[in-house]
């Protein structure tokens, strides 16, 4: 199926979708109003609809029909007490080993975990979905967090780039096939000695960082735009419908990644019965030409002839490098040095530019809770304009870079780079198939409170991109959109302070074990499908806990769906609930 065909039948998966459940939607908007009252302990004893308009307690107790506050390890059982009758120790101790187990396996594989993270929130932790999506953002932001301080340090796996043409390959034009490839480990060590006494004396090997900065500087800011759009679309559905929205397009991704895993698994496990027996062979090789030269009296003779068809050989080669043009030669030097530099600041520099540009504008305009700097509401016309300035941010720095991309390769291609035979490609075809399917990702996780790594993790694979690649800069774009929203929820207090401090810090240090311990077992082992077969199974999981959540959700309230919310209210001073975030006390922040 062709890349338009497969848009075509995504696009037309999700209008099937909005128009079978817009109309039940808004016809469901009197129905369940006001059927639920819920005694809310701030604001004099207020009685609310949803305990998330009761700042503080947002918590709800559909038992005693009362609104309550959450405590981390709370251990108190005093009836009666809003704040202390719900005795949470043995949950959150569970929860902190689901979400440090969480962090290592998810971040491994390139994803946020909030598939994982939002639903084990709403069943385990017993958080409601919004809270819940809060705690999931600060969640992947510990873990991407703790992701990048792994992958920042390591090194591509393809090692032993050279600087001269290579084969081309038919599978792949543009790119080069690999020099071990086919070969056996002394032969492949052999060929390297060889590269390096050739040429010209300047030759080396070089390699680049595992994160795709280029790919990030694309595609994070189409992801951002995305989310922007997310988040909007948040303020207007009511809980059961983005979960229904999410328990699709998770579905959907998470057949795709299983067909990818079973072919990668397939591919990974010919290799490595390859390797295994071109090991064989090589040793074999070794033993009969030691025990030729033991009983041929004329084994001098025949090794000198050998060793003659060998020079021979590499000054044939050597004479095809020497056509080689000098200029083509010393500017893909350059390009390779440019694009082995570890640190490259100016590309780390813009996606820092990025995240800035976009947190400032999100903190001018407002929104998941928090009251805007300059004092604007949604009813100002300069709330709109500066949701527009968060497209023309974003959507202009990823044209910026697009544009870039596709002129590097172009200017690569002209002096014959050796393009690793998983590296992207860039053209206006390959923009147009990214940005789509980024932007989606982008919307998911504004919506329903992932990373979007589960989205576009899978997108790589399926292109092509190395998965060790694609899962370090699939982390390190999560690491951008995350830590901008989870600010966000904090501070509006849509989840409490101490559990996204401390989950922040506990899947901080989950995803640097985790991923150190799994990066290590795929690159002895060789099988990066590992990834991709455990990126599909969380996938998996996340679109079963959508479904899961989203019955309960419904038996809770007898199965009564609740219509679209209106986009812009705003609360009177008079009947507004006084905000007790700012006038929080360390003690009850910190309480431990």
């Amino acid at each position: 199926m062709s890349f338009l065909h497969r848009q075509s039948f995504f696009v037309a998966l999700l209008l099937a979708l909005v128009i079978y459940i817009v109309p039940l939607a808004s016809a469901a908007e009197s129905k369940c109003a006001g059927e639920s009252q819920f005694s809310c302990p701030n604001c004099g004893g207020i009685s609310v609809s949803d305990c998330m308009d009761c700042d503080g307690y947002l918590f709800t107790d559909y038992n005693y029909g009362l609104c309550y506050n959450r405590k981390l390890f709370n251990t108190n059982a005093e009836n009666g007490n809003s704040d202390n009758h719900y005795p949470f120790l043995w949950t959150d101790i569970v929860g902190t080993i689901v979400w440090f187990l969480t962090a290592g396996i998810a971040t491994a594989c390139g994803v946020g975990g909030g598939g994982i993270y939002v639903p084990m929130g709403i069943l385990l932790l017993r958080f409601p979905p919004k809270p819940s999506s809060g705690l999931s953002q600060a969640s992947i932001f510990g873990a991407s967090l703790g992701g990048i301080l792994v992958n920042i340090r390591k090194r591509h796996p393809d090692e032993h780039i050279r600087d001269t043409k290579g084969t081309p390959s038919k599978e792949h034009p543009g790119k080069m096939i690999a020099y071990e490839k086919g070969k056996g480990p002394m032969e492949i060590e052999d060929d390297r000695e060889k590269y390096l006494d050739g040429g010209d004396g300047k030759r080396k090997f070089y390699t680049r960082p595992v994160i795709d900065y280029n790919m990030a500087l694309f595609l994070a800011p189409m992801e951002m735009a995305g989310a922007v759009l997310g988040v909007i679309i948040q303020r207007v559905f009511p809980n059961w419908l983005f979960l229904c929205f999410a328990a699709v397009v998770l579905g959907f991704t998470a057949f795709k990644t299983f067909k990818k895993f079973f072919v990668a698994y397939a591919k990974d496990k010919a290799a490595k019965e390859e390797r295994i027996e071109l090991t064989k062979r090589e040793s074999q090789r070794v033993l009969e030409s030691q025990k030729k030269k033991e009983s041929d009296a004329n084994g001098e003779g025949a090794a000198s002839d050998a060793v003659d068809d060998v020079e021979g050989n590499a000054n044939t080669k050597e004479e095809k490098e020497e056509e080689d043009d000098p200029k083509q030669l010393e500017q893909r030097r350059k390009f390779l040095e440019e694009d082995s530099r570890q640190y490259p600041f100016e590309k780390i520099s813009y996606l820092i530019l990025l995240w800035i540009g976009l947190t400032v504008i999100t903190f001018l305009k407002g929104g998941k809770g928090v009251d805007s700097v300059i004092g604007i509401t949604c009813q100002d016309a300069g709330f709109y304009v500066l949701v527009a300035a968060q497209f023309l941010w974003t959507l202009g720095f990823a044209a910026v870079f697009g544009y870039k991309n596709v002129k590097g390769v172009n200017e690569r291609v002209a002096v014959n780079y050796p393009f690793n035979e998983t590296d992207v490609m860039w053209d206006f075809k390959k923009l147009q198939f990214y940005s789509f399917f980024t932007f989606v990702a982008g919307i998911v996780a504004g919506l329903i409170g992932i990373g979007g790594g589960m989205v576009l993790g899978p997108l790589m694979i399926v292109m092509g991109v190395n998965p060790r690649v694609s899962t370090a800069t699939t982390a390190t774009m999560i690491l951008l959109t995350s830590s901008s929203v989870a600010v966000m929820f904090v501070m509006s207090g849509l989840v409490p302070w101490q559990y996204a401090v401390y989950f922040f810090f506990v899947c901080l240090l989950g995803a640097y074990i985790g991923k150190t311990r799994i990066d290590a077992y795929v690159k002895k082992t060789g099988m990066g499908s590992i990834l991709v077969g455990i990126l599909a199974t969380i996938i998996a999981l996340a679109t079963i806990g959508c479904i899961i959540i989203l019955f309960l959700n419904l038996a809770k309230v007898d199965w009564c769906v609740d219509g679209f919310k209106a986009f812009c209210t705003v609360s009177s001073e008079e009947n507004a609930c006084p905000t007790r975030l700012l006038s929080l006390s360390a003690e009850e922040i910190f309480p431990y």
